[in-house]
């Protein structure tokens, strides 16, 4: 399949049919009819393992607290081995018709949070829902908003969730109760990503209306909205000081800015086309980046010098994670693999 490169303001023709014919990239059956779950290869000196235990692109990614997990959402989540890649668990509650878009664990990794949805066509399923993940027992189900739920973040401490929708607002509610804190609706436009700050006290929101807006999270009040950015926003990550925020968008940039003044740092211009995923390493050095030029960037945050380019995937690179100890990135793709390779 050729390497496929989505530009533009709007994801309709990647959300409204890409997505699912890119699954033929995953790993092929093996005799017997079961899906092939991992494969162990090199990329010039670069070891990585690739996971292809899903049955289409891979949207959502996270480390368990531990390092020893990784959970990754498609049209279902699954939780699997970070070392060997055996699927451990599958969780299907959100049905068959959507995508989990956004997935996260929780800080002590007892649970995860998963919200799912179509982006671009209509969505038949609504919620986040909390759940177990070595039994896949559903915790809680939170219905409170109208359209999908296409992202979502824990407060540093597990007590709550922030959820974004295409309904147009952020929804802060407690992770226990289901009850509902604050609505944010700050915004005009869908809701692409949410990332709670590290220090406790602000929640970062970046949507469709091309701005990220950073406010509180107890009282909804707004406390600075960023607009360097001139397209849609579809991923904001907190460094974890809680001083800076990297975001990314379909202007195919990455700007690291000031999250007390809103103030731009550096804009990263290494991409080419639409970023979809930042994520700080530990210590804050430096910034991966993924994007539709199916590529994984890490670069200084302060200077914005490339460091170095991971190319094990063959389409947008829609989603990464750091593990916990800062050694190894997992990202995941719209070629239907999730993989996980050596941070240089």
């Amino acid at each position: 399949m050729p390497r496929i490169i989505f530009r533009g303001r709007r994801l309709a023709a990647m959300l409204c049919g890409a997505f699912v014919a890119l699954s033929a990239c995953a790993a092929p059956a093996a005799q017997g009819g079961a899906p092939s779950a991992t494969a162990t290869a090199w990329l010039g000196t670069q070891r990585y393992l690739v996971y292809s235990g899903q049955s289409s692109g891979v949207y959502s990614i996270g480390w368990s607290p531990d390092g020893r997990e990784i959970a990754s959402g498609s049209i279902d989540a699954q939780v699997w081995d970070a070392r060997t890649g055996k699927t451990l668990t599958t969780y299907s509650a959100h049905g068959s018709a959507d995508f989990v878009f956004a997935m996260a664990w929780s800080p002590s990794g007892r649970e995860i949070a998963t919200g799912s949805g179509r982006a671009m066509r209509p969505s038949t399923d609504h919620t986040a829902r909390i759940w177990n993940p070595t039994s896949g027992q559903t915790l809680l189900t939170y219905r409170g908003h109208a359209e999908a739920v296409l992202a979502l973040a824990w407060s540093p401490d597990g007590k709550y969730l922030a959820t974004g929708s295409k309904d147009d607002t952020v929804q802060v509610w407690d992770a226990t109760t289901g009850r509902l804190i604050t609505t944010y609706r700050g915004h005009s436009g869908t809701i692409w990503t949410v990332a709670w700050s590290p220090d406790g006290s602000r929640v970062a929101s970046g949507s469709e209306d091309d701005t990220v807006q950073v406010w509180n999270p107890t009282t909804g009040r707004a406390i600075v909205t960023y607009r360097g950015h001139t397209s849609p926003i579809y991923g904001v990550s907190w460094s974890h000081d809680s001083k800076r925020i990297a975001s990314g968008g379909v202007d195919d940039t990455v700007q690291v800015w000031d999250a007390a003044s809103g103030r731009t740092i550096l804009t990263y211009r290494g991409h080419i086309g639409a970023v979809w995923a930042t994520a700080w390493s530990l210590g804050d050095a430096r910034i991966a980046s993924g994007g539709a030029d199916s590529t994984v960037q890490i670069w200084n945050a302060t200077t914005g010098a490339p460091l170095f380019t991971y190319r094990g995937h063959s389409a947008t690179v829609t989603c990464l994670a750091w593990s916990p100890d800062g050694q190894r990135i997992a990202s995941g793709s719209s070629d239907g693999t999730a993989q996980v390779w050596q941070a240089k």
